[in-house]
Protein backbone atom coordinates (compact mmCIF):
# COMPACT_ATOMS: atom_id res chain seq x y z
CA UNK A 1 0.00 0.00 0.00
CA UNK A 2 1.63 3.18 -1.05
CA UNK A 3 1.99 6.32 1.12
CA UNK A 4 -0.79 8.76 -0.83
CA UNK A 5 -3.79 6.06 -0.40
CA UNK A 6 -3.14 5.35 3.15
CA UNK A 7 -3.69 8.57 4.54
CA UNK A 8 -6.95 8.79 2.31
CA UNK A 9 -8.06 5.30 3.41
CA UNK A 10 -7.82 6.46 6.66
CA UNK A 11 -9.90 9.71 6.66
CA UNK A 12 -12.22 8.13 4.77
CA UNK A 13 -12.66 5.10 7.79
CA UNK A 14 -12.13 8.26 10.70
CA UNK A 15 -15.58 9.58 8.96
CA UNK A 16 -17.08 6.67 9.14
CA UNK A 17 -16.95 6.29 12.90
CA UNK A 18 -16.48 9.95 13.73
CA UNK A 19 -19.53 11.57 11.50
CA UNK A 20 -23.27 10.67 11.49
CA UNK A 21 -24.02 7.87 9.90
CA UNK A 22 -27.28 8.94 9.24
CA UNK A 23 -29.38 11.08 8.26
CA UNK A 24 -30.74 12.70 11.75
CA UNK A 25 -34.38 14.32 12.54
CA UNK A 26 -36.01 16.01 9.53
CA UNK A 27 -35.73 20.16 9.10
CA UNK A 28 -38.06 20.19 6.33
CA UNK A 29 -39.83 18.24 3.72
CA UNK A 30 -40.85 19.90 0.10
CA UNK A 31 -42.41 18.51 -2.48
CA UNK A 32 -43.20 19.46 -5.96
CA UNK A 33 -45.95 17.22 -7.75
CA UNK A 34 -46.51 16.53 -11.79
CA UNK A 35 -48.84 14.36 -12.86
CA UNK A 36 -49.38 12.89 -16.31
CA UNK A 37 -52.31 10.76 -15.05
CA UNK A 38 -55.71 10.92 -17.69
CA UNK A 39 -58.32 12.49 -14.90
CA UNK A 40 -60.30 10.18 -13.45
CA UNK A 41 -57.96 7.24 -14.42
CA UNK A 42 -56.52 5.54 -11.59
CA UNK A 43 -58.34 2.26 -11.05
CA UNK A 44 -60.12 1.83 -7.72
CA UNK A 45 -58.21 -1.19 -7.23
CA UNK A 46 -55.25 1.36 -6.02
CA UNK A 47 -57.20 2.18 -3.27
CA UNK A 48 -58.42 -0.81 -1.85
CA UNK A 49 -56.50 -3.42 0.57
CA UNK A 50 -54.28 -5.03 -1.38
CA UNK A 51 -53.61 -3.00 -4.29
CA UNK A 52 -53.42 -3.78 -7.97
CA UNK A 53 -50.16 -5.65 -8.63
CA UNK A 54 -48.56 -4.20 -11.83
CA UNK A 55 -50.08 -0.91 -11.98
CA UNK A 56 -47.73 2.12 -12.40
CA UNK A 57 -48.86 5.12 -10.88
CA UNK A 58 -48.72 7.64 -13.91
CA UNK A 59 -47.00 11.08 -12.16
CA UNK A 60 -43.76 12.07 -10.47
CA UNK A 61 -42.35 14.55 -7.75
CA UNK A 62 -38.94 16.62 -7.14
CA UNK A 63 -38.54 15.83 -3.22
CA UNK A 64 -36.52 18.57 -1.48
CA UNK A 65 -35.48 17.48 2.01
CA UNK A 66 -33.42 19.46 4.89
CA UNK A 67 -31.32 17.40 7.37
CA UNK A 68 -28.97 18.26 10.07
CA UNK A 69 -26.05 15.95 9.91
CA UNK A 70 -22.82 16.02 11.61
CA UNK A 71 -19.54 15.53 9.65
CA UNK A 72 -16.01 15.85 9.85
CA UNK A 73 -13.05 17.85 8.00
CA UNK A 74 -11.81 15.23 5.26
CA UNK A 75 -13.76 12.51 4.09
CA UNK A 76 -16.98 10.97 5.74
CA UNK A 77 -19.40 7.81 4.55
CA UNK A 78 -22.64 9.37 5.42
CA UNK A 79 -25.64 6.72 4.65
CA UNK A 80 -28.93 8.82 3.53
CA UNK A 81 -31.98 5.92 4.72
CA UNK A 82 -35.05 8.86 4.17
CA UNK A 83 -35.53 8.69 0.19
CA UNK A 84 -38.39 7.55 -1.74
CA UNK A 85 -38.28 3.73 -2.63
CA UNK A 86 -38.73 4.57 -6.69
CA UNK A 87 -36.34 7.30 -6.70
CA UNK A 88 -34.48 8.01 -9.64
CA UNK A 89 -30.45 8.13 -8.18
CA UNK A 90 -29.39 10.01 -11.19
CA UNK A 91 -31.10 13.14 -10.16
CA UNK A 92 -30.06 13.63 -6.56
CA UNK A 93 -28.60 16.63 -5.86
CA UNK A 94 -26.96 17.39 -2.58
CA UNK A 95 -26.01 20.71 -1.22
CA UNK A 96 -24.33 22.10 2.84
CA UNK A 97 -26.27 25.14 3.06
CA UNK A 98 -23.79 25.55 5.75
CA UNK A 99 -20.50 25.34 3.69
CA UNK A 100 -21.89 25.38 0.00
CA UNK A 101 -18.39 25.71 -1.31
CA UNK A 102 -16.35 23.82 0.51
CA UNK A 103 -18.47 20.64 1.04
CA UNK A 104 -19.31 17.92 -1.53
CA UNK A 105 -19.97 14.24 -2.44
CA UNK A 106 -17.40 12.91 -3.88
CA UNK A 107 -19.21 8.99 -4.63
CA UNK A 108 -22.69 7.77 -4.57
CA UNK A 109 -24.40 4.62 -4.31
CA UNK A 110 -27.53 3.81 -4.22
CA UNK A 111 -29.03 0.39 -2.21
CA UNK A 112 -31.80 -1.24 -3.11
CA UNK A 113 -31.60 -4.66 -2.55
CA UNK A 114 -34.18 -4.63 0.02
CA UNK A 115 -34.43 -7.89 2.40
CA UNK A 116 -38.09 -10.11 1.61
CA UNK A 117 -38.06 -13.86 2.67
CA UNK A 118 -36.67 -15.54 -0.61
CA UNK A 119 -33.81 -13.09 -0.16
CA UNK A 120 -33.42 -14.08 3.19
CA UNK A 121 -33.55 -17.89 2.28
CA UNK A 122 -31.59 -17.80 -0.35
CA UNK A 123 -28.16 -16.00 1.41
CA UNK A 124 -28.64 -19.04 3.68
CA UNK A 125 -27.69 -21.77 1.65
CA UNK A 126 -25.38 -23.66 2.63
CA UNK A 127 -25.69 -22.43 5.66
CA UNK A 128 -27.57 -23.53 9.25
CA UNK A 129 -30.96 -22.81 10.06
CA UNK A 130 -34.00 -24.11 12.49
CA UNK A 131 -37.04 -24.62 10.95
CA UNK A 132 -40.15 -25.19 13.51
CA UNK A 133 -43.06 -26.98 12.19
CA UNK A 134 -46.80 -27.33 13.48
CA UNK A 135 -48.01 -30.50 13.72
CA UNK A 136 -51.28 -31.10 15.96
CA UNK A 137 -50.71 -29.35 18.96
CA UNK A 138 -46.67 -29.66 19.41
CA UNK A 139 -44.10 -27.57 17.31
CA UNK A 140 -41.65 -29.65 15.66
CA UNK A 141 -37.70 -28.22 15.22
CA UNK A 142 -35.51 -29.16 12.85
CA UNK A 143 -31.68 -27.33 12.44
CA UNK A 144 -29.58 -28.35 9.78
CA UNK A 145 -27.99 -27.13 6.51
CA UNK A 146 -30.49 -25.26 4.19
CA UNK A 147 -29.54 -26.88 0.55
CA UNK A 148 -32.35 -25.40 -1.66
CA UNK A 149 -35.48 -23.53 -1.51
CA UNK A 150 -37.68 -24.16 -4.90
CA UNK A 151 -40.50 -25.31 -4.39
CA UNK A 152 -40.11 -25.70 -0.36
CA UNK A 153 -36.83 -25.45 2.01
CA UNK A 154 -34.73 -28.82 1.40
CA UNK A 155 -32.37 -29.31 5.06
CA UNK A 156 -29.66 -31.96 5.57
CA UNK A 157 -29.95 -32.68 9.33
CA UNK A 158 -26.71 -33.47 11.39
CA UNK A 159 -27.15 -37.13 10.62
CA UNK A 160 -26.55 -37.13 7.25
CA UNK A 161 -30.36 -37.39 6.01
CA UNK A 162 -32.38 -34.80 3.73
CA UNK A 163 -35.86 -33.55 4.85
CA UNK A 164 -38.20 -31.94 2.56
CA UNK A 165 -40.24 -28.89 4.42
CA UNK A 166 -42.97 -26.83 3.09
CA UNK A 167 -42.55 -23.31 2.60
CA UNK A 168 -44.95 -22.68 5.14
CA UNK A 169 -43.16 -23.44 7.86
CA UNK A 170 -41.56 -20.96 10.20
CA UNK A 171 -37.65 -20.41 10.21
CA UNK A 172 -35.58 -19.29 12.55
CA UNK A 173 -32.27 -17.23 11.11
CA UNK A 174 -29.66 -16.40 13.94
CA UNK A 175 -28.90 -12.85 12.10
CA UNK A 176 -29.45 -10.77 9.00
CA UNK A 177 -26.97 -11.48 6.49
CA UNK A 178 -25.05 -9.08 4.64
CA UNK A 179 -25.86 -6.97 1.60
CA UNK A 180 -29.39 -6.80 2.40
CA UNK A 181 -31.25 -3.84 4.24
CA UNK A 182 -34.79 -2.68 5.45
CA UNK A 183 -35.02 0.76 3.14
CA UNK A 184 -33.50 2.39 -0.18
CA UNK A 185 -30.88 4.12 1.10
CA UNK A 186 -28.25 6.87 -0.60
CA UNK A 187 -24.30 6.47 0.97
CA UNK A 188 -22.28 9.18 -0.09
CA UNK A 189 -18.75 9.73 0.32
CA UNK A 190 -18.59 13.37 1.38
CA UNK A 191 -15.46 15.58 1.48
CA UNK A 192 -15.83 18.53 3.86
CA UNK A 193 -13.70 21.71 5.10
CA UNK A 194 -15.73 22.40 7.72
CA UNK A 195 -16.36 20.20 10.34
CA UNK A 196 -19.04 20.13 12.70
CA UNK A 197 -23.03 20.16 12.06
CA UNK A 198 -24.43 20.96 8.46
CA UNK A 199 -27.68 21.78 7.40
CA UNK A 200 -27.73 19.25 4.15
CA UNK A 201 -30.52 20.06 1.21
CA UNK A 202 -31.30 16.92 -0.70
CA UNK A 203 -33.50 16.74 -3.82
CA UNK A 204 -34.36 14.42 -6.41
CA UNK A 205 -36.92 12.98 -8.72
CA UNK A 206 -38.86 9.69 -7.44
CA UNK A 207 -41.71 7.94 -9.44
CA UNK A 208 -44.86 6.72 -7.87
CA UNK A 209 -46.53 9.93 -6.83
CA UNK A 210 -49.37 11.67 -8.66
CA UNK A 211 -52.18 13.92 -8.42
CA UNK A 212 -55.39 15.23 -10.27
CA UNK A 213 -58.43 17.23 -9.66
CA UNK A 214 -61.84 16.30 -8.71
CA UNK A 215 -64.71 18.84 -9.64
CA UNK A 216 -68.29 18.12 -7.94
CA UNK A 217 -70.67 20.05 -9.37
CA UNK A 218 -74.42 20.81 -8.28
CA UNK A 219 -77.04 21.37 -10.74
CA UNK A 220 -80.39 23.44 -10.81
CA UNK A 221 -82.58 24.08 -13.05
CA UNK A 222 -83.02 27.38 -14.85
CA UNK A 223 -85.71 29.87 -16.09
CA UNK A 224 -86.27 27.08 -19.29
CA UNK A 225 -85.50 23.86 -20.14
CA UNK A 226 -82.09 24.75 -21.68
CA UNK A 227 -80.65 26.91 -18.73
CA UNK A 228 -79.51 26.08 -15.83
CA UNK A 229 -77.07 27.15 -12.64
CA UNK A 230 -74.47 24.85 -10.87
CA UNK A 231 -71.98 25.43 -8.17
CA UNK A 232 -68.88 24.15 -8.48
CA UNK A 233 -66.61 22.89 -6.02
CA UNK A 234 -62.57 21.29 -6.23
CA UNK A 235 -60.32 19.13 -5.11
CA UNK A 236 -57.26 17.81 -5.21
CA UNK A 237 -56.63 13.97 -5.02
CA UNK A 238 -52.91 13.29 -3.96
CA UNK A 239 -51.96 9.41 -4.57
CA UNK A 240 -48.31 8.54 -2.68
CA UNK A 241 -46.89 5.22 -3.46
CA UNK A 242 -43.49 6.25 -3.89
CA UNK A 243 -41.98 4.13 -1.00
CA UNK A 244 -41.56 6.66 1.55
CA UNK A 245 -43.79 9.38 3.61
CA UNK A 246 -43.85 13.15 3.66
CA UNK A 247 -44.69 14.32 6.90
CA UNK A 248 -45.64 18.14 7.33
CA UNK A 249 -44.76 18.55 3.86
CA UNK A 250 -44.43 21.83 1.89
CA UNK A 251 -46.61 21.12 -1.46
CA UNK A 252 -46.66 22.48 -4.71
CA UNK A 253 -48.33 20.76 -7.94
CA UNK A 254 -47.72 21.74 -11.41
CA UNK A 255 -50.72 21.97 -13.49
CA UNK A 256 -49.43 21.04 -17.04
CA UNK A 257 -47.92 19.16 -20.01
CA UNK A 258 -44.63 18.73 -19.00
CA UNK A 259 -42.20 17.23 -21.09
CA UNK A 260 -40.07 14.36 -20.34
CA UNK A 261 -37.63 12.25 -22.41
CA UNK A 262 -38.97 8.47 -22.30
CA UNK A 263 -37.63 5.89 -20.65
CA UNK A 264 -38.47 2.14 -20.24
CA UNK A 265 -39.93 1.90 -16.45
CA UNK A 266 -40.39 -1.23 -14.63
CA UNK A 267 -43.95 -2.11 -12.81
CA UNK A 268 -44.33 -0.81 -9.37
CA UNK A 269 -46.80 -2.36 -6.86
CA UNK A 270 -50.15 -0.18 -5.99
CA UNK A 271 -51.18 1.40 -3.00
CA UNK A 272 -52.72 -0.47 -0.16
CA UNK A 273 -54.69 2.51 1.62
CA UNK A 274 -56.27 5.25 1.60
CA UNK A 275 -56.10 8.40 4.00
CA UNK A 276 -59.41 10.61 5.41
CA UNK A 277 -60.26 13.55 3.28
CA UNK A 278 -58.86 17.13 4.98
CA UNK A 279 -61.08 19.87 4.41
CA UNK A 280 -58.25 22.93 4.22
CA UNK A 281 -58.11 26.32 5.89
CA UNK A 282 -59.04 28.61 3.22
CA UNK A 283 -56.96 31.46 4.20
CA UNK A 284 -54.08 28.77 3.57
CA UNK A 285 -55.17 26.81 1.08
CA UNK A 286 -53.59 26.27 -2.32
CA UNK A 287 -52.30 29.55 -3.98
CA UNK A 288 -52.14 29.74 -8.00
CA UNK A 289 -49.74 31.50 -10.40
CA UNK A 290 -48.37 30.83 -13.88
CA UNK A 291 -44.93 29.47 -14.28
CA UNK A 292 -43.10 29.42 -16.95
CA UNK A 293 -45.88 27.51 -19.54
CA UNK A 294 -47.68 25.93 -16.78
CA UNK A 295 -49.75 26.72 -13.65
CA UNK A 296 -48.50 26.38 -9.72
CA UNK A 297 -50.69 25.75 -6.94
CA UNK A 298 -48.93 25.99 -3.71
CA UNK A 299 -50.41 25.29 -0.78
CA UNK A 300 -50.62 27.62 2.19
CA UNK A 301 -49.76 25.54 4.82
CA UNK A 302 -47.57 22.15 5.84
CA UNK A 303 -49.11 18.96 5.06
CA UNK A 304 -48.45 15.21 5.55
CA UNK A 305 -48.48 12.61 3.08
CA UNK A 306 -47.59 8.91 4.81
CA UNK A 307 -46.68 6.47 2.06
CA UNK A 308 -49.42 4.23 0.24
CA UNK A 309 -52.42 6.85 1.41
CA UNK A 310 -54.41 9.07 -1.14
CA UNK A 311 -55.18 12.65 0.46
CA UNK A 312 -57.69 15.33 -0.71
CA UNK A 313 -57.24 18.82 -0.47
CA UNK A 314 -59.45 21.87 -1.34
CA UNK A 315 -58.31 23.62 -4.41
CA UNK A 316 -60.63 26.90 -4.23
CA UNK A 317 -63.86 27.25 -2.30
CA UNK A 318 -67.06 26.34 -3.70
CA UNK A 319 -68.80 28.98 -6.57
CA UNK A 320 -71.91 29.29 -6.62
CA UNK A 321 -74.81 29.93 -9.06
CA UNK A 322 -72.70 29.87 -12.46
CA UNK A 323 -74.87 29.99 -14.99
CA UNK A 324 -74.97 27.11 -17.45
CA UNK A 325 -76.62 25.50 -20.19
CA UNK A 326 -78.43 22.51 -21.07
CA UNK A 327 -77.94 21.49 -24.55
CA UNK A 328 -79.37 18.15 -26.20
CA UNK A 329 -77.10 16.76 -29.40
CA UNK A 330 -78.85 13.86 -31.85
CA UNK A 331 -75.58 12.86 -33.84
CA UNK A 332 -77.06 9.84 -36.01
CA UNK A 333 -73.72 8.83 -37.32
CA UNK A 334 -72.32 8.76 -33.84
CA UNK A 335 -71.46 5.08 -34.18
CA UNK A 336 -69.96 5.15 -37.50
CA UNK A 337 -66.46 5.52 -37.94
CA UNK A 338 -65.39 7.83 -41.18
CA UNK A 339 -62.50 9.06 -43.53
CA UNK A 340 -62.25 10.60 -47.02
CA UNK A 341 -59.57 8.52 -47.71
CA UNK A 342 -58.27 9.12 -51.48
CA UNK A 343 -61.59 8.77 -53.09
CA UNK A 344 -65.22 9.71 -53.12
CA UNK A 345 -67.33 7.28 -50.67
CA UNK A 346 -69.94 6.59 -53.60
CA UNK A 347 -71.50 3.38 -51.93
CA UNK A 348 -75.30 4.48 -50.96
CA UNK A 349 -75.34 1.86 -48.30
CA UNK A 350 -72.57 3.60 -46.35
CA UNK A 351 -72.40 5.16 -42.87
CA UNK A 352 -76.05 4.53 -42.23
CA UNK A 353 -76.88 4.02 -38.55
CA UNK A 354 -79.29 3.00 -36.32
CA UNK A 355 -78.09 5.22 -33.54
CA UNK A 356 -81.49 6.98 -31.42
CA UNK A 357 -79.49 8.23 -28.40
CA UNK A 358 -80.15 11.80 -27.80
CA UNK A 359 -77.16 13.41 -25.84
CA UNK A 360 -77.08 15.66 -22.69
CA UNK A 361 -74.33 18.51 -22.55
CA UNK A 362 -73.55 21.34 -20.15
CA UNK A 363 -71.83 24.15 -20.79
CA UNK A 364 -70.23 27.03 -18.89
CA UNK A 365 -67.93 29.79 -19.66
CA UNK A 366 -64.92 29.90 -17.02
CA UNK A 367 -65.05 33.52 -16.46
CA UNK A 368 -64.86 36.03 -13.60
CA UNK A 369 -68.47 37.39 -14.46
CA UNK A 370 -69.49 34.24 -13.53
CA UNK A 371 -67.40 33.14 -10.42
CA UNK A 372 -64.68 31.44 -11.72
CA UNK A 373 -62.28 33.17 -13.91
CA UNK A 374 -59.37 30.82 -13.07
CA UNK A 375 -57.20 27.98 -14.44
CA UNK A 376 -58.25 24.41 -14.08
CA UNK A 377 -56.48 21.53 -13.90
CA UNK A 378 -57.47 18.42 -15.77
CA UNK A 379 -59.83 16.75 -14.03
CA UNK A 380 -63.10 14.23 -13.40
CA UNK A 381 -66.04 16.11 -13.20
CA UNK A 382 -69.05 14.61 -11.28
CA UNK A 383 -72.28 16.50 -11.28
CA UNK A 384 -75.57 16.16 -8.88
CA UNK A 385 -79.03 17.56 -8.76
CA UNK A 386 -80.77 17.72 -5.50
CA UNK A 387 -83.68 15.98 -4.70
CA UNK A 388 -86.06 18.21 -3.00
CA UNK A 389 -88.50 14.89 -1.81
CA UNK A 390 -85.95 13.87 0.59
CA UNK A 391 -83.06 16.39 0.60
CA UNK A 392 -80.39 14.23 -0.76
CA UNK A 393 -77.85 14.68 -3.89
CA UNK A 394 -78.50 12.40 -6.73
CA UNK A 395 -75.32 11.74 -9.35
CA UNK A 396 -76.24 12.50 -12.77
CA UNK A 397 -73.26 12.26 -14.79
CA UNK A 398 -69.85 12.62 -15.17
CA UNK A 399 -67.04 13.68 -18.13
CA UNK A 400 -63.71 14.66 -17.93
CA UNK A 401 -61.69 18.03 -18.89
CA UNK A 402 -58.84 19.18 -20.09
CA UNK A 403 -56.40 21.90 -18.71
CA UNK A 404 -58.78 24.19 -19.44
CA UNK A 405 -57.48 28.37 -18.97
CA UNK A 406 -59.83 30.93 -17.39
CA UNK A 407 -62.67 32.78 -20.12
CA UNK A 408 -62.69 29.66 -22.02
CA UNK A 409 -65.93 27.17 -22.47
CA UNK A 410 -66.38 23.89 -20.06
CA UNK A 411 -68.60 21.33 -21.86
CA UNK A 412 -69.46 18.60 -20.10
CA UNK A 413 -70.96 15.18 -21.76
CA UNK A 414 -73.74 13.82 -19.05
CA UNK A 415 -75.05 10.64 -20.70
CA UNK A 416 -78.36 10.65 -22.80
CA UNK A 417 -81.85 12.18 -22.78
CA UNK A 418 -84.43 9.40 -21.79
CA UNK A 419 -87.84 11.22 -23.13
CA UNK A 420 -86.34 12.44 -26.23
CA UNK A 421 -85.41 10.00 -29.12
CA UNK A 422 -83.62 10.64 -32.72
CA UNK A 423 -83.70 8.70 -35.96
CA UNK A 424 -81.94 9.25 -38.97
CA UNK A 425 -82.67 8.08 -42.31
CA UNK A 426 -81.37 8.02 -46.15
CA UNK A 427 -84.15 9.01 -47.99
CA UNK A 428 -82.77 9.38 -51.43
CA UNK A 429 -79.30 8.73 -53.52
CA UNK A 430 -77.97 8.67 -56.98
CA UNK A 431 -75.02 9.23 -58.33
CA UNK A 432 -73.82 9.92 -61.60
CA UNK A 433 -70.25 9.49 -62.66
CA UNK A 434 -69.96 11.49 -65.82
CA UNK A 435 -69.97 14.74 -63.77
CA UNK A 436 -68.82 12.94 -61.24
CA UNK A 437 -71.30 14.40 -58.39
CA UNK A 438 -73.76 12.87 -56.06
CA UNK A 439 -76.78 13.74 -54.04
CA UNK A 440 -78.07 12.31 -51.04
CA UNK A 441 -81.32 13.40 -48.85
CA UNK A 442 -81.10 12.68 -45.30
CA UNK A 443 -84.52 12.72 -42.99
CA UNK A 444 -84.25 13.14 -39.44
CA UNK A 445 -86.83 13.06 -36.98
CA UNK A 446 -87.00 14.23 -33.19
CA UNK A 447 -88.98 13.03 -30.85
CA UNK A 448 -89.88 14.86 -27.32
CA UNK A 449 -91.87 12.66 -25.12
CA UNK A 450 -91.77 15.87 -21.82
CA UNK A 451 -94.14 17.99 -21.22
CA UNK A 452 -92.21 20.98 -22.06
CA UNK A 453 -90.48 22.05 -25.15
CA UNK A 454 -86.82 21.50 -25.90
CA UNK A 455 -84.67 22.84 -27.94
CA UNK A 456 -81.86 20.23 -30.11
CA UNK A 457 -78.76 20.30 -32.11
CA UNK A 458 -79.35 18.24 -34.92
CA UNK A 459 -74.61 16.91 -35.98
CA UNK A 460 -74.15 15.61 -39.21
CA UNK A 461 -71.04 14.54 -40.69
CA UNK A 462 -70.97 15.01 -44.60
CA UNK A 463 -68.52 12.06 -44.67
CA UNK A 464 -68.78 11.56 -48.34
CA UNK A 465 -66.18 14.08 -50.26
CA UNK A 466 -64.57 17.25 -49.04
CA UNK A 467 -66.05 19.17 -51.67
CA UNK A 468 -69.99 19.68 -50.85
CA UNK A 469 -73.04 21.85 -50.57
CA UNK A 470 -76.09 21.99 -49.37
CA UNK A 471 -78.89 21.87 -51.69
CA UNK A 472 -82.07 22.56 -49.69
CA UNK A 473 -82.75 22.33 -46.17
CA UNK A 474 -85.96 22.54 -44.08
CA UNK A 475 -83.94 24.29 -41.41
CA UNK A 476 -81.45 26.88 -41.16
CA UNK A 477 -78.12 24.91 -40.63
CA UNK A 478 -74.97 26.16 -39.02
CA UNK A 479 -71.42 25.15 -40.59
CA UNK A 480 -69.04 24.36 -37.89
CA UNK A 481 -66.23 23.48 -39.81
CA UNK A 482 -65.29 21.59 -43.46
CA UNK A 483 -67.29 18.60 -42.43
CA UNK A 484 -69.53 19.49 -40.07
CA UNK A 485 -72.88 21.36 -39.96
CA UNK A 486 -75.27 22.17 -36.89
CA UNK A 487 -79.36 21.73 -37.09
CA UNK A 488 -80.92 23.57 -34.58
CA UNK A 489 -84.66 22.51 -34.25
CA UNK A 490 -86.92 23.49 -31.27
CA UNK A 491 -89.60 20.48 -30.31
CA UNK A 492 -92.69 21.19 -28.55
CA UNK A 493 -94.44 19.07 -25.77
CA UNK A 494 -94.93 15.60 -26.80
CA UNK A 495 -94.11 16.39 -30.50
CA UNK A 496 -92.15 15.45 -33.44
CA UNK A 497 -90.04 17.52 -35.62
CA UNK A 498 -88.59 16.60 -38.96
CA UNK A 499 -85.27 17.73 -40.59
CA UNK A 500 -84.64 17.00 -44.40
CA UNK A 501 -81.65 18.57 -45.93
CA UNK A 502 -80.18 17.59 -49.14
CA UNK A 503 -76.28 17.53 -49.80
CA UNK A 504 -75.00 17.10 -53.22
CA UNK A 505 -71.10 16.15 -53.33
CA UNK A 506 -68.82 16.45 -56.56
CA UNK A 507 -65.13 15.51 -57.09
Amino acid sequence: MTATIRPAIAALAFGLFAAAAHAEAPLANALTIYSSAQPGAVPPEVFRSGGQRGYVVPGYAVVRHERPITLTAGRNLVRFTDVAGLIDPTTVAFKSLTDPDGTRVVEQNFQFDLVDTQKLLDKYIDREITVEQVRGETVESFTGTLLATAGGLVLRLADGSVRTIPHNSGVKLSSLPGGLITRPTLVWDIAAKKAGEHVARVAYQTNGITWWADYNLTYAEGKDANSCKLDVGAWVSILNQSGASYPDARIKLIAGDVHRAPVPSAPMMAGRAMAKAEMADEARGFQEKTFFEYHLYTLGRPSSLPDNSTKQIELFPQVVDVPCEKTLVYYGQQDFYWTYGGAALTDRNYGLTGNKKVDTYLTFKNTKENGMGVPLPAGRVRVSKLDVADDSLEFIGEDRIDHTPKNENVLLKLGSAFDVVGERRQMDFSIDTARKTMTEEVEVRIRNRKEEPVRVIVKENLYRWSNWKIVTSSHPFEKQDARTIHIPVTVGPDKEAVVRYTVRYSW
